[in-house]
């Protein structure tokens, strides 16, 4: 990405020899393999212009003006969940082959971590990169992100349900290790999921404040991926629709409401820690510090919305839609009075506030997306909804208690996944390290 020689690159925060001992002996011998073979990968960018043009030239003038923003993907976390909401979403969803055992596993995820710990720090997959390896072979970067910054890019990578057993059974020997909550979620009313953007064995969340730099993470992710796992469905995100951190305002949807104003905040360390980081006394052991994601691809009925009055558009959320305050009164971080009328009893602000729900939070950390239009003329867009929590139950009970939420007349839940997200890796290792030993 820097134009600096591979020489001075050095002197950055993840060193070469830093870098590389994420992986014993740099890509695996299929990971190469991979990399040799997989130029048709550069299919996964079909479809990404009606995501990158709105707002690129804002992306990448932010991400030019913060050139040395980088964060560390190694950590007690994984970085992409507290860190502060990027502009720019590429999520993608993978299936390992058929036929693939546990060394291919475990070689693809001390790949990922690799390349993943150079890309977070504005460098190339590998020390050759795009141009400094034989001019007579694929080089090991597809080169579109040279000369960019990192842009705050983060890669956050989970396992799915059917990574710990499938048709083939205990194929990577890792059932045993399965948590007991990584279930595919229940069918909830109004659910008209499609199947091919849905689940996956395991999951990529890049976030950056470049949309290039996100995509060119999944692209060459993607390409390192080859012969041991394919890309299943993927979703570009751009306008994020929620803050982790207090300094952030609070973004809009594309309703136009504020969302994600009470949101757990990374510097709330105790609602963090009762909320989103599984706990060492909770099952698997391996799960500890680690997180449930949620991914929910949620279609909004723009037109019809369009033409809703305003006032009646402020009762469906609950709030009001200029300042965001609820409709009882006060501003926008003005505790909403649930002992009045109004709020309406189906209001969405008052079916999924904690109040309501004994308590239950979750980490929200969602995106606006535009696919183009469909067959009847009519923006295919919506949210791309993504949240992080201790247990899927949290999840499950809100989804649950929305179901007569007066919005459900404008939304359609069209995709859903849930992943296990292992722990930060640490340098020498990769990540879900724990979950093989």
């Amino acid at each position: 990405m820097d134009e600096r020689s591979n020489d001075a690159l050095a002197a950055d925060s993840v060193t070469e020899e830093a870098a590389a001992a994420t992986a014993p002996t740099g890509l695996s011998r299929r990971g190469l393999l991979g990399l040799a073979l997989g130029g048709g990968v550069a299919s996964l960018a079909v479809g990404v212009g009606a995501g990158l043009t709105g707002g690129v030239a804002l992306g990448r003038a932010r991400a030019h003006a913060d050139a040395e923003h980088a964060y560390d993907f190694f950590g007690a976390h994984q970085a992409g969940i507290t860190t502060p909401v990027q502009e720019h979403l590429h999520f993608a969803s993978f299936d390992m082959m058929p036929r693939t055992d546990r060394d291919d596993l475990i070689t693809l995820l001390q790949d990922w971590t690799y390349a993943a710990s150079r890309m977070t720090q504005g460098l190339e997959v590998s020390a050759t990169g795009a141009v400094g390896g034989d001019a007579e072979v694929p080089p090991d970067d597809t080169g579109e992100a040279l000369g960019l910054p990192a842009a705050g890019l983060t890669i956050t990578i989970g396992f799915g349900p059917g990574l710990f057993e499938n048709e083939d059974g205990d194929r990577y020997g890792i059932a045993s290790g399965r948590p007991a909550a990584l279930e595919r979620l229940p069918a909830f009313l109004g659910d008209d999921l499609d199947p091919q953007t849905s689940h996956g064995d395991l999951c990529i969340q890049a976030c950056a404040d470049d949309p290039q730099v996100a995509v060119h993470a999944i692209r060459n992710l993607s390409r390192i991926a080859f012969g041991r796992a394919k890309l299943r469905w993927s979703q570009l995100g751009f306008g994020k629709t929620s803050r982790t951190t207090s300094d952030q305002a609070t973004p809009r949807n594309l309703f136009g409401f504020k969302d994600g104003t009470a949101n757990i905040l990374a510097d709330d360390s105790a609602a963090l820690d009762e909320n989103v980081w599984v706990g060492a006394s909770d099952e698997p052991a391996w799960m500890t510090g680690g997180s449930y994601l949620v991914a929910r691809k949620i279609a909004m009925l723009i037109e019809t919305w369009d033409r809703v009055r305003l006032s009646e558009q402020d009762a469906i959320v609950g709030r009001d839609k200029g300042a965001g305050a609820p409709l009882s009164g006060g501003d926008e971080f003005t505790a909403p009075d649930f002992g009045t009328s109004a709020i309406d009893a189906n209001a969405h602000v008052r079916l999924a506030h904690p109040d309501q729900n004994d308590g239950t939070r979750i980490l929200r950390r969602g995106f606006n997306y535009v696919n183009g239009n469909n067959d009847l003329g009519r923006l295919d867009a919506g949210l791309f909804f993504l949240s992080y929590q201790r247990d899927p139950a949290q999840f499950i009970t809100l989804q649950r208690r929305l179901s007569t939420d007066l919005m459900n007349e404008y939304i359609r839940h069209v995709g859903s996944g849930i992943w296990a997200i292992p722990a930060g890796a640490t340098p020498g290792s990769y990540v879900g390290a724990e979950l093989f030993s």
